[in-house]
């Protein structure tokens, strides 16, 4: 039964990356983690090392970098060095990490594992199914006092390795005082800092894997943890250790010299964890009682708002369009309620009308994008095990829905009366795609001068070119295409020739408090799971609480519907019939709040000390904020075309 789910998930997984692998190299993108490996005795379970990534903190739980590094460097590959570009074929020289004898090789990687800064490369440990080892030598190496000095601050920034034994990470063993259990934190440390404050660099690594037989003579690989210490070692005659347990911790010298021997000890350890639950314990829920309160409170909030828009179109909306369709109409009715005075300016075609269509065009895109990923993440499509396959889904769905995108740009831009069609077709499926790409493009030269891991390789920068003018360039002309040729949305009711006078609006219907009184609801909607996921993003952690996710993304949907039709209600109420883009700067100040947030986390969680940190985190923050704008902004707009629509279509106009 799991050999044939994971099957299905192999071939649905693999249809929707077949378009990348179209304009990608043979051997750049693979499916990692769907199946599992059986090993024999003695059989060889490679070791392969992945980036250096900044942790938290233990004493003060903040996190002081957000730039990873690699622990080798792309063979054959551009590296920058002082200021020239050269080949390198080496690991990182900084670091002095042992190399394999052949030298590293890169492996196969995802497209999304590439963008989230993962790089990963064969490691010379040898390890051997069931095979113990004790206090083996690895390889010796030398560090200059700037090397040593480089090494010490990545110590005391608390950054962390990342190791993979059979798709497992390696991990540290933690405890979690609020739900009293154990579970499994990936990645462990560079090195320590002591009560005198000086860091140790770890230079000996317990690894312990947990194996599970599942026949006679078969393993799997199930669980690793990793148990790093410093150890001033010393090699004999034949250069090998023969004491791993020494107390004399090793620190990099930072005006000589440093010669450093690396080690390591292997124990296997037996374990029921069967292969299909293995990533169990590294899933690891931090206080489940908040995610409940949010849901409950988020709840609350949408039905306190379903009642309000339910009460008024059902009491007065439908008292008034009664009276109004009265015989008897009088002036004395009309003034009861404003929203009957603007019949003819309330379809007036808004400025710059070709950039709200393409913002809703990008907006379509992005809402049936984030919907189908979050449902294939919740049906287990998307597991950890699959390393970047969220981010490469993303990317493949938003490509191939560009049909999507260009059809609803080219239905409002229509509806709007617009005549630079061409413009429109051009620039939907490059507006919003470019302003992301550009800003992305920029902050990759921020991790490209630092020798981040995060940095985007060239190749994979024009992979994405091609993905986008290839695939989805096409695939929204041809929305655009389809668009244009259904005809016009026609308003139900005839706009005047000369504009209504719109009077004196009061206090809360002013763009600036409106926008903060509505957008804080979405964002209450949300914030918690944002920030689990803000969290998993900067610290490095695993999130799979897609179950959470998806019923916060809905009451998101739903609140930032409800919260736009009031707030245009009102708006039509006062005689207001700029309603277009105030509906969607309504729903979209949900984003505002997104930042906001984004900065309370910097204060409160993060300590970065260096510019091209900062500016990398705010960079990334104000994307998604943006990102987040247009979705939301979008679904306050259409929810409110709708509304409008619907109560001028059921009154009778003279």
């Amino acid at each position: 039964m799991l050999r044939n789910s994971l099957s299905l998930r192999t071939v649905i997984v693999a249809a929707l990356l077949s378009v990348l692998w179209t304009v990608a190299p043979a051997n750049a993108f693979y499916l990692p983690g769907v199946a599992p490996t059986d090993y024999e005795e003695n059989d060889p379970v490679p070791l392969l090392v992945n980036r250096l990534t900044p942790s938290m903190d233990p004493d003060d739980q903040q996190l002081r970098s957000v730039i990873s590094y690699d622990l080798a460097l792309e063979p054959a590959g551009l590296a920058l060095r002082g200021h020239a570009w050269k080949v390198v074929d080496n690991y990182h020289p900084a670091f002095h990490f042992c190399r394999p004898q052949n030298g590293p090789e890169k492996q196969a990687e995802s497209l999304g594992s590439i963008l989230f800064g993962d790089r990963i490369f064969n490691s010379p440990f040898d390890l051997r199914m069931l095979k113990n080892e004790s206090c083996k030598t690895l390889c010796t190496q030398t560090y200059d006092p700037r090397a040593a000095k480089f090494v010490n601050r990545r110590i005391r920034q608390d950054y962390a390795l990342n190791w993979l034994i059979d798709g497992l990470p390696a991990a540290r063993v933690k405890y979690d005082e609020v739900t009293d259990t154990k579970f499994y934190s990936v990645g462990f440390e560079l090195g320590t800092i002591e009560a005198d404050k000086e860091p140790y660099l770890s230079n000996h690594y317990d690894i312990i894997i947990e194996y599970h037989e599942t026949r006679a003579g078969k393993y799997r690989v199930v669980g690793v943890v990793v148990l790093p210490s410093s150890h001033r070692t010393a090699l004999d005659n034949s250069g090998v250790v023969t004491n791993c347990e020494v107390n004399d911790k090793l620190a990099l010298n930072r005006d000589t010299n440093t010669q450093v021997t690396f080690t390591y000890s292997v124990a296997w350890t037996p374990s029921p964890t069967a292969w299909a639950t293995r990533w169990d314990k590294y899933l690891h829920v931090f206080d489940p009682k908040i995610h409940w309160f949010s849901l409950i409170n988020s709840s609350i909030i949408v039905i306190f708002l379903t009642g309000m828009v339910a009460m008024i179109l059902v009491r007065t909306l439908h008292k008034d369009i009664a009276r109004y369709n009265q015989l008897d109409l009088n002036e004395d009715v009309q003034e009861d309620a404003g929203w009957k005075l603007v019949h003819g300016d309330v379809f007036r075609a808004p400025k710059n009308s070709l950039i709200l269509s393409l913002f809703l065009g990008s907006g379509a895109q992005l809402f049936v994008m984030t919907g189908f990923t979050i449902v294939f993440a919740l049906l287990g499509f998307l597991s950890p095990s699959s390393r970047g396959s969220l981010a490469t889904v993303m990317i493949v769905l938003y490509t191939l829905f560009g049909f999507i995108g260009g059809y609803v740009s080219a239905r409002a831009y229509k509806a709007f009366g617009g005549d630079k069609w061409r413009v429109n077709v051009i620039a939907t499926p490059l507006l919003v795609p470019g302003i992301v790409f550009l800003t992305f493009f920029f902050l990759n030269f921020f991790l490209i001068a630092s020798e981040s891991s995060g940095a985007v390789p060239l190749g994979t920068m024009l992979a994405l070119i091609a993905i986008w003018f290839v695939i989805s360039v096409p695939l929204s002309a041809a929305g655009s295409y389809f668009g244009f040729k259904m005809p016009a949305i026609e308003a139900p009711v005839r706009t005047n020739q000369i504009p209504r006078q719109i009077p004196e609006q009061p206090m809360y219907l002013r763009w600036v408090p409106s926008m903060l009184l509505a957008g804080i609801l979405p964002f209450g909607a949300i914030f918690v799971e944002l920030y689990f996921i803000m969290n998993s993003i900067w610290f490095h952690k695993v999130y799979y609480m897609f179950g959470f996710l998806f019923l916060c993304y809905v009451i998101m949907v739903i609140t930032c519907a409800t919260v736009t039709t009031l707030m245009v209600y009102f708006l039509l109420c006062s005689e207001n019939y700029h309603w277009q883009w105030r509906s969607f700067f309504t729903a979209g100040a949900c984003s505002i709040f997104v930042f906001l947030h984004a900065i309370l986390f910097w204060v409160s969680k993060l300590a970065l000390g260096g510019f091209v940190s900062n500016v990398l985190y705010l960079g990334y923050s104000l994307l998604i904020s943006f990102v987040v704008f247009v979705l939301t902004g979008s679904i306050g707009f259409v929810t409110s075309y709708v509304f409008v629509r619907k109560i001028y279509g059921s009154i009778k106009i003279d």
